[in-house]
């Protein structure tokens, strides 16, 4: 499949696999498949940053690759390893079968048939559907040494295995980086990337992935649950719930059979939503009602 025309095509692609983004993330987007550019996404944690890499492969009906990132992460971890245990066997097979040739062995031991690839050395390699999703998922969970790897990786879109040589992308890949900003990822990467801050969704944005995602959910309570989650993006939280808490939530109601949120119905499903026992705690009690006395006026119309 070829990429979307235009920012509207992007829009629509996205929306028929359930994701829903504004204009401003459809454009970059758009230009990022484009120019070929790697795309930066950055925002809190459950606003949807992984989840449009999964639309865009499924979209464009390519392969979606992902390194999830996490601190230590090397490049042999991230590239390529060679499986030893295999390549034991082999070197005890031959040495039983009174082998040689030192020569051959070694050039057999060190061959595709031994590579495990990892995901960067899987997205270099040609595919009949083209050029694969890789998502670089988190990257402000590794390392510095890492970053600067990365940059060289996505600089020339080529790895080299020093038993192999150099192995180039026939196509370069459909590159998205996500981080949650737990630390600075340094300019150096950032500029070889289109950049786009993922913000919590407005009212009106959120109940549309509400009825993408959860389309079984009635409208009364879909407005409820996006209000009550948008109000306690407003509290002092140590960890705001995401658009992924506001599915979750509702999925879990739904779960329930509830009709209407309740202060009990709230207190027994807080943990769908926060994930911190101190933000659970300061919704205990009449807390709970307070806030949701007000999201019920004002939704009541005027």
């Amino acid at each position: 499949m070829t990429h979307p025309s235009s920012i509207d095509a992007v829009q629509k692609m996205l929306s028929e696999q359930g994701y829903v983004c504004d204009r401003s993330l459809g454009t970059v987007v758009f230009l990022a498949l484009q120019l070929g550019r790697p795309l930066f996404l950055e925002g809190e944690a459950g606003v949807g940053k992984t989840e449009i890499a999964k639309a865009l492969a499924t979209g464009l009906n390519r392969r979606l690759i992902r390194l999830q990132c996490y601190e230590g992460l090397d490049a042999a971890s991230a590239v390529y390893e060679w499986n030893f245990p295999a390549q034991m066997v082999a070197i005890r097979t031959a040495e039983a079968a009174g082998g040689s040739d030192r020569t051959a062995l070694q050039a057999e031991l060190f061959s595709d048939e031994f590579l495990i690839e990892r995901p960067l050395l899987e997205a270099m390699r040609p595919d009949e559907n083209g050029a694969p999703v890789l998502l670089i998922d988190e990257l402000d969970r590794t390392d510095e040494p890492f970053e600067a790897f990365l940059l060289e990786a996505l600089s020339d879109f080529q790895v080299t295995i020093p038993e192999l040589g150099t192995i180039k992308a026939p196509q370069p890949p459909i590159v998205i980086v996500t981080s949650n900003r737990t630390r600075e990822v340094h300019d150096a990467l950032k500029r070889r990337c289109l950049y786009h801050w993922v913000d919590y969704p407005d009212f009106e944005r959120e109940m549309s992935i509400l009825h993408a995602r959860a389309p079984e959910a009635a409208e009364a309570l879909s407005r409820e649950v996006v209000a009550f989650v948008q109000h306690l993006r407003t509290e002092d939280l140590f960890k705001k719930p995401g658009v992924a808490e506001t599915i979750d939530w509702a999925k879990c109601l739904l779960a329930l059979d509830v009709i209407n949120l309740s202060p009990e119905v709230i207190a027994d499903t807080l943990g769908a939503i926060l994930k911190y026992q101190d933000d659970i705690q300061k919704l205990q009690g009449s807390e709970a009602k307070r806030i949701l006395d007000q999201v019920k006026s004002s939704l009541e119309p005027a």
